[in-house]
Parts: C-alpha cells; sequence; structure tokens
C-alpha cells in the first residue's frame, strides 16, 4: 500500500488525466493487514450492493470474510441466496472457495444485540429484570442512534471474535442508511454519554447524605418529572438507570473502544456515492468529517455512473443531425436514435464534470468509477459483475 497523506489511505494510484487518482480495490481486498472495510455514505447510493461486492470478491481472493449489513430492505440476503439474515453469521453458498476463502453474511438485529450485551454482562436473574423493563424495550428498540451504537457493538464482538479464533480476517460493514456523516460517526457517543452521563445519575438517584439543599433540588426535579412522565415511566428509567453501573460497566467506555478500532491502521472507510450534485456534496462531507477524525480513508467509490455512448459523435452534432432528419421524416426512427445519443453524451458529461469538481476539493482522494448495470442486481453471479467493475473502476 502507498505511503499515507493525513490518515488518508490511497491504494496502489493509476494516473489518470484530469480525474481522480484511480482507486485499486484488489489491492486493497488482498491487503492482509486490513481487517475492516467499513462502507458508508447516504441513503440509495449502493452501500448493499458495494458491501455485498466487495465481501464476495475478497472471499473468492482467498479471505475469511464477514459481512455485516444493517440495510432494513434484505437485499443482501436476496442476493446472497439466503432466505433471511439475523444476529448470526450464515455461511453463504456458491461462493467459488478455490484460493481458500469462505464468506459469511449477517444483518444486524439492533434489539438482540443489546439483549446480547445485558445477557452477556448481567448474572440471569438481572438480566431478566433489565430486559422486562419497558424503559428498556423502548430505548432498545427505537432510541436515536441505538441502530449505530450497536452496529459498533456488532463490529467490536466479531472483530474480538475473529482476534480470538481466527474465524475471518477480513470485516466488511454496510452502514446505516444515515442523512450525514454526523449520524453514523456521533449516535455512538451522544448515545453512551446519554445513558452514562452524570446529569441523568444525578437527576434520577435518590439523594444521598445530609445536604438538604440537594436533597431538595432532587425532589423538585423528580416532582417535575413526574408530572410530565408519570411515575411509572419515572419508576421504570430508575430502575434502569440504576442498573448501569453493575451491568454495563460504562457505555462511553465501550464506544471508545470502538472508536479507537475505526482509527487503527487496519481498517479502511470507502465512501459510496451516486453520481449526483446533492450525493457527491454529502461524500464530499464524509471524506472532511472522516479526515477531521482521522479515520483511515481508502477511497471513493462512485456507483451507477451512465456508460459512454459509442461513437464519437457530440451531442451537439447529434442534436442537429436529428433535427434535420426529422424535417426530412417527423416519425424518423434515425432521429430518435440521435436525439437519445445525445441524452446520453449530455448525461456522462455532466457527471464527468460532477467528479472532476469533487477531485479537485479532493485530490489526493483515489475513486473507483462503477457504470450503472442495465437491471437490479440479485444475485452472486450480479454481484461478482459488481466485484469486477468496482476493480476496474
Amino acid at each position: 500500500m502507498a505511503a499515507r497523506s493525513s490518515r488518508t489511505r490511497v491504494g496502489p494510484l493509476a494516473a489518470r488525466s484530469g480525474a481522480a487518482p484511480a482507486l485499486d480495490v484488489d489491492a486493497l481486498l488482498d491487503d492482509r493487514s486490513t481487517g475492516i472495510i467499513v462502507c458508508c455514505g447516504s441513503g440509495g447510493v449502493g452501500k448493499t450492493t458495494t458491501s455485498a461486492a466487495l465481501a464476495l470478491r475478497a472471499a473468492e481472493r482467498g479471505r475469511k470474510v464477514v459481512v455485516l449489513t444493517i440495510d432494513p430492505a434484505r437485499r443482501l440476503a436476496q442476493s446472497m441466496g439466503i432466505e433471511q439474515l439475523d444476529n448470526t453469521p450464515r455461511p453463504v453458498t456458491g461462493v467459488d472457495a478455490a484460493a481458500g476463502g469462505h464468506l459469511d453474511a449477517m444483518m444486524l438485529d439492533m434489539k438482540r444485540t443489546f439483549d446480547e450485551v445485558v445477557e452477556g454482562q448481567a448474572s440471569p436473574e438481572k438480566a431478566q429484570q433489565i430486559l422486562e423493563n419497558p424503559f428498556y424495550v423502548a430505548l432498545s428498540s427505537s432510541f436515536a442512534g441505538t441502530q449505530e451504537y450497536m452496529a459498533m457493538e456488532k463490529l467490536g464482538q466479531l472483530h474480538a471474535d475473529a482476534q480470538r479464533d481466527g474465524s475471518y480476517d477480513l470485516i466488511v460493514v454496510d452502514t446505516p442508511p444515515s442523512r450525514s456523516a454526523l449520524d453514523f460517526l456521533d449516535a455512538p457517543e451522544r448515545l453512551s454519554s446519554f445513558l452514562d452521563g452524570r446529569f441523568i445519575r444525578l437527576m434520577l438517584a435518590p439523594a444521598k447524605g445530609p445536604a438538604r439543599l440537594m436533597s431538595a433540588g432532587i425532589g423538585l426535579i423528580t416532582n417535575a418529572l413526574t408530572k410530565i412522565l408519570g411515575g411509572q415511566v419515572l419508576r421504570d428509567v430508575q430502575t434502569f438507570v440504576a442498573a448501569l453501573d453493575t451491568v454495563f460497566g460504562g457505555f462511553r467506555a465501550r464506544a471508545q473502544k470502538t472508536y479507537a478500532l475505526l482509527q487503527a491502521d487496519g481498517t479502511a472507510f470507502l465512501v459510496v456515492a451516486a453520481p449526483e450534485p446533492d450525493a457527491l456534496r454529502e461524500a464530499a462531507y464524509f471524506v472532511e468529517r472522516l479526515g477531521e477524525d482521522r479515520m483511515p480513508l481508502a477511497g471513493l467509490v462512485v456507483n451507477r455512473a451512465s456508460p459512454a455512448p459509442r461513437g464519437r459523435l457530440s451531442a451537439d452534432e447529434a442534436t442537429t443531425a436529428a433535427a434535420r432528419l426529422r424535417k426530412l421524416d417527423p416519425t424518423s426512427l434515425t432521429a430518435g436514435l440521435l436525439r437519445l445519443h445525445a441524452d446520453r453524451v449530455r448525461t456522462t458529461e455532466r457527471e464527468a464534470v460532477l467528479r472532476e469538481r469533487f477531485a479537485a476539493a479532493h485530490p489526493h482522494v483515489a475513486t473507483a468509477v462503477v457504470p450503472a448495470l442495465p437491471t437490479d442486481v440479485h444475485d452472486l453471479k450480479g454481484l461478482r459483475r459488481v466485484g469486477t467493475l468496482l476493480a476496474q473502476g
């Protein structure tokens, strides 16, 4: 791998005139020092397909791979021929294992992962008490940031298992469809701060010691919360918070440990985007944020790019020729094809300008451009095709 600059990992680069340096996907997958690849980006840009294609290609090149998806659409299960993904890695059949690799796939079950944290840290009696707590049920199912936090919990578990038994040498993570990079990078810290924060402990813990002023203050807060939440809800929260010290051992410490794992040299981030203004603006924000947080960026994948039309006829030339043919024959099929050609040329030119602007603003970000396929990816053959295009990008 080439030397890093400002914590940005760029695989072996090939110079491309007027464009970003080329991302060498195969070099990234073959690098045994890379143990985690995180695919991130805004929603609807093909992160799930990219993650699955990378995992499949790595496995067929000899890596022992598990791919973790957080995508609720379950497209990954369909593409890999698995009836239903769940919180346990499942082997993917049909993978070419000639090089000695294998591939497992799983889908994050947010609540189940939270339950596993409880069951792993508490006695059976204490765990049952917490798992049945209404506040815990709500928190583990729908609290803002829980999905992102539990994705990092599961990543930490997979990494620890792999370090212990050698079951995997590469983990590919398909991140939640976030509106912003802040959602993915900050939500675990926000949730851990909430659960581990001094304020919530002070607010909900019973008064201690002879300090009447403190007791009176807590009493006022408790009375106010009782009016807002109701006595039962407040008691549920108090019961849950009282169990945090003995069960979780500090959410912030767990989040910081996983955060450090994401910053480690064995991790590589791939930002996935579509060749559209909004998606590339979001990608630029991801790239900048990853740099600020010293996360190792491998590069950018521009997914579903319009294939360049064949022939050298420009858009203006095609439009002019189509207009002339229309005058001679309003039903001319050739004129229609020329207009279609002109539209495709303009689309590819517009996308090229967007990529060039991105490259000008981020000249050191290696890029792979993956052309759009004529049909949706729904099997391993389609994923192999995407993996090949990624390697050629």
